[in-house]
């Protein structure tokens, strides 16, 4: 089957993750956020991109809750609420037992109400996203934050916690571990009710955001192919792992330009692997770190391009 990778440029750096609406005038428009803070709308046919808000901060995983406002993981002030009408924010939580979170990433939202989300490290923010993931802090954590207002850590010591999934039954959450290079399941029903085991390992590449898609299926988002230097890093000692982070940006590796996201159905199989050659589609996109499949198009978002991109399959 044949797909054509189409890029709709917006007014802003870094449109990391996406989502797609699914009632009233938001009905298939597409929302995302960028590194200057601002939450842009963009029509379903792509032909029309308005502000919608501005966060102050670093918006990074968007959700669409019950009463269809936004969810947005900002990095820098935590779990926010976004009326898409008036661009009205309304802030949840910046904080887990009375500590400010450093880097909150993603999120899910069960059909009670109920938020998952992740805080990718307890010692590094975005801005210093590449440390934790050399040094692999593991202090990544999984949050569950309950329609009474209570926050308890339900998985801590992720190798970088970043994307947030429900299974369509809503019987377990799924987080992505980006540095280890899996996606974490805990149970949330049934025999194995509180075990933790794994969606899928081994992954090709860097996981960032995943997402249930309206296929039912797990979408993950490969933010970069497997790189053999940094696995090696990961396991040096420490004092090495530092210093190789302190080299200059402009001397560091810089990640290959790839488009690719996977999907697994609730068993952990692999169903559809898509790994694009932006050139062949005549298009520059790279480092696809959100990923949204709604009624057989996939969505992208990506962390360094000011720019979403779409499938069509």
């Amino acid at each position: 089957m044949t797909s054509t990778l189409r890029v709709i440029p917006v007014p802003g750096p870094g449109a990391e993750d996406v989502v797609v609406g699914t009632s009233g005038r938001d009905e298939g428009a597409v929302f995302t956020g960028t590194e200057d803070g601002a939450i842009f709308r963009i029509s379903h046919d792509g032909q029309k991109v308005d502000r919608v808000a501005h966060t102050g901060g670093r918006p990074l995983g968007i959700e669409i809750d019950p009463d269809g406002r936004l969810l947005v993981c900002d990095a820098h002030l935590g779990l926010l609420r976004i009326d898409t009408a008036s661009g009205a924010i309304e802030p949840i939580t910046d904080s887990v037992a009375g500590t400010r979170m450093v880097f909150c990433n993603n999120a899910a939202i069960a059909s009670d109400g109920t938020v998952w989300f992740s805080d990718s490290s307890t010692k590094y923010g975005i801005e210093r996203w590449k440390d934790d993931f050399v040094q692999n802090t593991r202090t990544g954590r999984l949050m569950k934050l309950s329609t009474d207002g209570a926050i308890e850590v339900v998985l801590d010591g992720l190798a970088f916690a970043n994307g947030v999934a429900l299974s369509a039954d809503e019987d377990f959450v799924c987080v992505a571990e980006t540095a280890g290079r899996t996606v974490v399941r805990r149970w949330l029903t049934g025999d194995r009710k509180g075990m933790r085991d794994l969606l899928c390992s081994n992954l090709p590449g860097y996981p960032d955001n995943i997402a249930r898609g309206s296929d039912g299926l797990i979408w993950v988002s490969i933010a970069s192919p497997l790189d053999p230097v940094v696995e090696r890093l990961q396991t040096a000692p420490m004092v090495l792992r530092k210093l190789v982070t302190k080299i200059p940006e402009a001397l560091q590796p810089k990640p290959k330009h790839t488009v690719r996201v996977q999907a697994y159905d609730s068993a952990g199989t692999l169903v559809h692997d898509l790994d694009v050659d932006p050139q062949e589609s005549g298009v520059s996109y790279h480092m696809v770190t959100g990923v949204r499949e709604h009624d057989g198009r996939v969505w992208m978002g990506s962390l360094h391009e000011g720019a979403v991109a779409v499938l069509e399959r």
